[in-house]
């Protein structure tokens, strides 16, 4: 279920499963049509959803973006008796939340910034004073990956929580994190849990920001690769001990298990490994890069995870070789992107082993057009990250994209540590 380019990656990876007969995809995209039965239900309709799932007796559900799932999909499919893999609505708000998730880790003892959760605009205003500049200024729902602000000076940290009590990020300002700024280099870590066990499955560093250099506003992402070198085997070991596995627990101690993909992102500080924040779904576009690299029976492996099995499933298993995607976004994103834009030429980039995942794109008149913020995710593999980052690029440049952009550095931290 979903639309962009994480689903793409998903459905892609899906169709290679054996253990998968048919496969449909709601409502999907031209991407997505490659590879399952595109039907014209949205995301976000729960009711026709569920219909879908009915008429065509679908037997396992996955859940691609969060929005349904904090909706509460999840625990209607399970109420029909349908497996799906994905979090009911309570777990869900470890993302929906960002309150929610600042307080279970208070309760756990798990690694995270210190915090504060604000209701309105003067109480944010007067807590502010308790924090050092630079501060990180959430609203606390659901923004599309859009409502952090990083604070340099008090007066824009002031203007942040003005504008987010105001609406400008809709109902998710209704109430505001701010939060300490952590110092260090982000990661990406995701594990795969059934309520109970909860395993490991693979690392990314992702770029929020728009511009090169890591400058502008953040977006939902400009690219990523995996796997995050930064992200060593003993730190994975410690993210999963001190911080996913005691998620998990408490959820469950809870009565609100989590059954689904948890994506920690994390700040590798001074201190060790903080959690910032949590998702309860696939990133995107981490998605892609993960799934450029995964080996084996995915549908089979997401089915243990929804059915309680996990510990007895097929560990998932990566290639060697790191992966690395590259956004193209229509020009104006990630303010109002330009729609309509026509695409050519995707078909000549996807050569050597190179993907094209369609995120925001449609048909018109027989042509492929920009139908959203970011439109591709061009993703190459190779040994080093300098090499798959050389093969994104040139697999980019071969598409016909006039009215979109692209930042030229994805991957440079890793790409300069190579170098050296």
């Amino acid at each position: 279920m979903g639309s962009g380019g994480r689903e793409h990656a998903l459905a892609w990876q899906l169709a290679q499963s054996p253990s998968c007969d048919k496969l449909y995809a709601a409502p999907g995209n031209p991407g997505i049509e490659l590879h399952a039965e595109c039907l014209p239900v949205a995301a976000d309709d729960l009711d026709g959803l569920m219909t879908l799932v009915r008429v065509h007796g679908i037997e396992f559900v996955v859940v691609g973006p969060e929005a349904p799932l904090v909706a509460g999909l999840a625990d209607r499919l399970r109420e029909a008796g349908v497996a799906v893999f994905g979090p009911g609505a309570a777990a869900a708000q470890l993302e929906g939340s960002k309150g929610f998730t600042k307080d279970l880790c208070a309760r756990a003892g798990i690694p995270t910034a210190a915090y504060v959760r604000c209701t309105s605009a003067e109480e944010a205003h007067a807590a502010l004073d308790g924090f050092a500049i630079p501060v990180v200024i959430k609203a606390d729902g659901l923004a599309a990956g859009k409502g952090v602000i990083i604070a340099e000076t008090r007066a824009a940290a002031s203007a942040a929580i003005d504008e987010m009590f105001a609406g400008a990020f809709g109902g998710a300002g209704a109430e505001v994190v701010i939060e300490d700024y952590l110092a260090g280099e982000e990661a990406s870590f995701f594990a795969l849990s059934d309520g109970t066990d909860v395993i490991a499955f693979g690392s990314a560093q992702d770029h929020k920001r728009v511009g090169e250099g890591d400058t502008g506003p953040n977006t939902g992402g400009m690219g990523a690769y995996s796997p995050a070198p930064v992200l060593t085997p003993a730190l994975e070991a410690e993210v999963m001990e001190r911080i996913v596995r005691p998620t998990v627990k408490a959820l469950a101690a809870e009565g609100t298990p989590y059954v689904g993909v948890l994506f920690a992102g994390l700040m590798l500080t001074d201190e060790g490994p903080k959690l910032i924040e949590y998702n309860c779904r696939f990133g995107d576009p981490e998605c892609q890069v993960l799934m450029m690299r995964l080996k084996g029976d995915f549908a089979a492996l997401l089915h243990a995870a929804a059915t309680g099995t996990l510990a007895g499933a097929e560990p998932p298993h990566f290639a060697a070789d790191y992966a690395l995607t590259v956004v193209m976004a229509a020009n104006g994103y990630p303010g109002t992107p330009e729609k309509g834009g026509t695409i050519r030429r995707i078909a000549d980039a996807e050569k050597g082993g190179v993907r094209v995942f369609h995120a925001g794109t449609a048909r018109k008149d027989g042509a492929i057009v920009a139908a959203g913020g970011r439109v591709l995710s061009v993703t190459a593999t190779g040994k080093s990250v300098t090499e798959a980052q050389a093969a994104a690029y040139a697999a980019l440049d071969r598409i016909d994209f006039p009215t979109g952009f692209c930042r030229r550095d994805i991957g440079w931290r890793e790409v300069a540590r190579e170098a050296r």
